[in-house]
């Protein structure tokens, strides 16, 4: 071979490797570094939950979400009322003694009292006399009596529920009383599962458990906010895909948690009632269609949410303009919105 010919050839080569090398260069430069996972909406503590990852890499990314389920489903164990678990222990024995709890229990129910004094009554979770009266009503379509709700409610009120602290024991003061977790049990699993996964590895993440839904660090998709938003509560909707959205949200790293009357609610007699109980007129109507609560902490807005929604517009948004990091929306049937002074700032349209 002539040496002309074969330094084409090497030039040919060396032209080629070093393409090679600037494509891969390339490529290299154009991956964002980090790479996100999306668990998809799997069912835990009886609604929809969906995890999504920003992470360093994939083995961490789905690893995290594994790690995040796991701890959704221990939560559910622990405070479920549909199995046998320490809630259903509570209830079947404190009324006779004391019962023994562990650290997640006493958390949870230490904090439920303290948003029953915060919302003068308005959230308590010692409604489960009343959550069975409604949910034999609407089994039977027959509405309550005023001896049944008057009954019930003599069994109602988070100031019987007694914690010891040296021994973590509950106990209730009257007997047949029972406690419902529903109001802040989800948005609690959401904060334990951030606290579980906010490691090194993650960049960002967003959990959703039920519209309880805490986001931090890196969004997903590149986007410089994690966007969430916010059902318009006058539209009818057959399922999450064709629901209208009336706002949606910004987030870098807070909570969100929307109550409403406008998915759950039971018709008894040709009347409609929300699920969510008022603890001391338990037969009134429901004053909001919608409660959106912006907090620090998933817990800290699913509690508000139910809380507003029971005291109405000018109770609950004054209770929420008295605390710090906290902002409101709130919508009437009428279509009325209100927001709190610093609602705006977290609306991006």
């Amino acid at each position: 071979m002539k040496q002309s010919v074969k330094r084409t050839i090497l030039w040919l080569v060396l032209v080629l490797a070093v393409a090679a090398v600037l494509h891969l260069t390339g490529n290299r430069q154009k991956q964002p570094g980090y790479v996100e996972a999306d668990s998809g909406s799997r069912i835990v503590m009886g609604t929809f939950a969906r995890v999504l990852v920003v992470a360093k890499d994939k083995e961490s990314a789905v690893e995290t979400i594994e790690a995040a389920f796991t701890e959704l489903k221990r939560i559910e164990d622990l405070m479920t009322v549909h199995r046998e678990s320490q809630v259903t222990l509570i209830n079947d024995e404190a009324s006779k003694h004391p019962v023994p709890v562990d650290n997640d229990i006493f958390y949870i129910l230490s904090e439920s009292i303290r948003y029953g004094e915060l919302s003068g009554g308005s959230f308590d979770i010692t409604v489960g006399p009343l959550v069975q009266l409604w949910k034999t009503a609407a089994d039977t379509n027959t509405p309550p009596t005023q001896e049944q709700l008057e009954n019930a409610q003599r069994k109602v009120g988070y100031k019987k529920l007694v914690l010891d602290p040296n021994n973590q024991t509950v106990f209730f003061a009257v007997e047949g009383m029972s406690i419902d977790l529903g109001a802040i049990a989800k948005g609690y699993a959401v904060d334990k599962v951030v606290e579980k996964i906010r490691q090194p590895s993650i960049l960002g993440a967003m959990v959703d458990l039920g519209g309880n839904i805490r986001c931090f660090g890196k969004p997903a998709g590149g986007k410089e906010f994690w966007n969430i938003g916010i059902q318009d509560p006058h539209v009818e909707a057959s399922d999450v895909t064709t629901q209208k959205t009336i706002f949606t949200l910004a987030f870098k790293d807070e909570a969100v948690a929307t109550s409403g009357d406008y998915r759950r609610f039971n018709t008894i007699g040709g009347v409609r009632h929300s699920h969510i109980i008022d603890p001391n007129h338990p037969e009134a109507e429901s004053k909001l269609n919608s409660v959106t609560i912006i907090a620090p902490t998933a817990l800290t807005a699913d509690a508000l949410s139910t809380a507003v929604t029971v005291m109405g517009a000018e109770k609950g948004m004054s209770l929420i303009e008295s605390l710090e990091n906290t902002e409101a929306i709130l919508i009437t049937p009428s279509g009325k919105i209100t927001k709190s002074p610093g609602a705006d700032k977290f609306i991006k349209y």
